[in-house]
């Protein structure tokens, strides 16, 4: 018996088919990203000296990249289509170019470098080598070494305020923060804070500056106008990490002494408020509406989401072993947590807080940068 097929049914199948896999994919695809535009992640694994480069749009591995021992202190040029980092082995500044996946450029910053920032231009970038108690300041440009100035022992952090105009410095083994022009690197001065000074938060108005400590439980609060110390202030758990909302207002300090969120107002320089999250949460991310603070909790394998109107914690977000760094796509539409126990990279859409997928990445990631060129 002949089975005759009805083409008009098969046509229709095959059209709705294909309707369903594109809307798929759309959803899937950044709502901001227009064609021919590319979204990637880059991944430092420190154990193997790589940074993975991940496909956000196809959800896969692109590329693994050979940058230098102990890689750190990633970040994404705000202008140039480059990734930036460091490797605290070499003591050097790696520059990445993100069309080709091939490191262009490698500078020279004293031992240990740890951290990088740019001038809010994008123009320079600041490194502080813990190594050499140093601050080097390089143009973006022509990669070339400006400036090198001096910090006290172990600098930890160079942060540029809003304004371009100071760098500010935490020192960890002398309990001090440098003050230094950031044109120049000309010391401005020095300013005793807390034991292990370490992350630094800067008001969009570069009038106050906030540092954590690495061995209590107490933030140091800067007047970068006078450069004097206001206060050193006792928030009730030792900070993880130092998150400021846009408009400066308040400070969240997720600490895992104290399993919870710290909320401080930054005008009263108070804690204001306290949210119970979990076992041991250590790092987050702000939405770019400052509605909901994404906090890891390393210990117990998940993200807490966190409304910062209503204060309250919301469902965790399964993601893996030990999760750590979150970084949003640009728009928000992803949220992206390294997981450095199981070496994956844990993508969630933001919008619905689900799991999309898990992504191999190196050996025992940690930082993270997103990039769109």
């Amino acid at each position: 018996m002949k089975i005759r097929l009805n083409w008009r049914l098969v046509f229709l199948v095959v059209l709705l088919l294909g309707l369903g896999v594109r809307e798929v994919a759309l959803e899937l695809r950044p709502s901001f990203l227009r064609p021919g535009l590319h979204l990637f992640a880059y991944v430092g694994n420190t154990k193997d000296g790589t940074v993975t480069a991940v496909d956000l749009v196809k959800l896969q591995p692109a590329a693994t990249i050979s940058v230098g021992a102990q890689p750190t202190g990633i970040r994404a040029h705000p202008t140039r289509p480059e990734i930036w980092g460091l490797s605290t082995a070499g003591g050097y500044a790696w520059i990445l170019d993100v069309k080709s996946n091939r490191i262009v450029a490698h500078i020279s910053t004293g031992a240990s470098p740890y951290a990088l920032d740019f001038s809010p231009d994008g123009t320079r970038a600041y490194v502080a080598a813990s190594g050499s108690n140093s601050i080097t300041e390089i143009d973006c440009a022509t990669r070339r070494i400006l400036a090198r100035g001096r910090a006290g022992r172990r600098p930890w952090i160079a942060r540029v305020s809003p304004n371009g105009k100071l760098l500010v410095v935490t020192n960890h083994d002398d309990a001090t923060v440098s003050l230094l022009d950031a044109a120049s690197l000309a010391p401005l001065g020095s300013i005793n804070v807390v034991p292990e000074p370490e992350h630094i938060a800067i008001l969009p108005d570069s009038s106050k500056a906030f540092v954590t400590s690495g061995s209590t439980d107490q933030i140091s609060v800067l007047d970068l106008n006078r450069k004097v110390l206001l206060a050193n202030v006792s928030v009730g758990g030792a900070p993880d990490d130092l998150l400021l909302k846009p408009d400066g207002g308040e400070l969240y300090i997720p600490s895992s002494k104290s399993h919870g969120l710290l909320i401080v107002n930054t005008q009263t320089n108070e804690v204001d408020d306290f949210v119970l999250l979990g076992m041991s949460p250590t790092s987050g991310i702000l939405t770019p509406d400052a509605q909901t603070l994404y906090v890891a909790d390393s210990a117990a394998g998940h993200i807490v989401p966190v409304s910062i109107a209503g204060r309250q914690s919301a469902a965790p977000i399964p993601v893996g072993q030990m999760p750590g760094t979150c970084v949003l796509t640009p728009g928000g539409d992803m949220l992206l947590v390294v997981d450095t126990a199981s070496d994956d990279l844990a993508v969630i859409r933001e919008k619905t807080g689900s799991l999309i997928t898990l992504i191999p990445v190196g050996s025992r990631p940690r930082d993270l940068a997103v990039k769109v060129f």
